[in-house]
């Protein structure tokens, strides 16, 4: 079977991660951990529960992968009227985004630091999130890779379960592969509109979005909603 047609399908492959576990940390790393992430951890336990985790009913965004937390926190601070919940496991970038977010003092930015795939399937409930953003995940360029990329026919119908009525998939990538791969897995699943877009006007054009526009590489913006 090829690694195309291997990638359409509805089941999550066991052991099949979409991240690279590897990293160094550093004295600096473990200090703003230990002095920062307390702030904005949520319960390492439970499903989630708006007032307890975040000490109000606000709509939910979820960032997938959030790097090193630029784009999170640019959206944070455009939209206090939101929490923002991100799911990363490199603990140095989410040491950098704490340490960005620390002057903003923001109120309304979350971790998760895990896999946002089983954050989604055991602890956030159906029709709880408001957006779920995805910006420039791992392309996983090579085809015997395909099955790495995170959206695949398994997340998207987790994704639609997760989001809230109306609510909303924004994708960016500045990789020609995974633009196709989105657009196939999005087209086979039929559960879902694509539109190709604009850049949100919040989002700073730093980290692997500047790497890829001074390597030539043009970046594609998708929006997806439930069909």
């Amino acid at each position: 079977m090829s690694s195309t047609r291997s990638t359409l399908d509805h089941v999550a492959r066991h052991g099949v991660r979409t991240f690279t576990p590897r990293w160094r940390s550093s004295p600096l790393t473990t200090q703003r951990m230990a002095r920062l992430l307390p702030r904005h951890v949520v319960p390492a336990e439970g499903v989630l529960d708006r007032e307890a985790w975040f000490g109000r009913n606000a709509p939910v965004v979820l960032e997938v992968g959030s790097g090193y937390g630029a784009a999170a926190v640019a959206y944070a601070a455009a939209h206090p009227e939101h929490d923002l919940l991100t799911a990363e496991v490199h603990v140095p970038g989410v040491a950098r985004m704490l340490a960005l977010a620390e002057p903003l003092e923001l109120r309304n930015l979350w971790v998760e630091c895990d896999d946002a795939l089983p954050l989604l399937t055991e602890r956030i409930p159906s029709g709880s999130l408001a957006a779920v953003h995805l910006f420039f995940p791992d392309p996983w360029p090579k085809g015997k890779h395909a099955k790495r990329r995170f959206v695949q026919q398994h997340s998207l119908s987790l994704l639609a379960d997760r989001l809230e009525p109306g609510g909303v998939v924004r994708i960016a990538t500045d990789h020609d592969v995974y633009a196709a791969h989105v657009r196939r897995q999005v087209a086979h699943h039929g559960g879902w509109t694509l539109v190709e877009g604009e850049r949100p006007s919040w989002r700073p054009d730093d980290g692997f979005e500047a790497k890829g526009l001074r390597a030539g590489r043009s970046v594609v913006e998708f929006t997806l909603t439930r069909s």
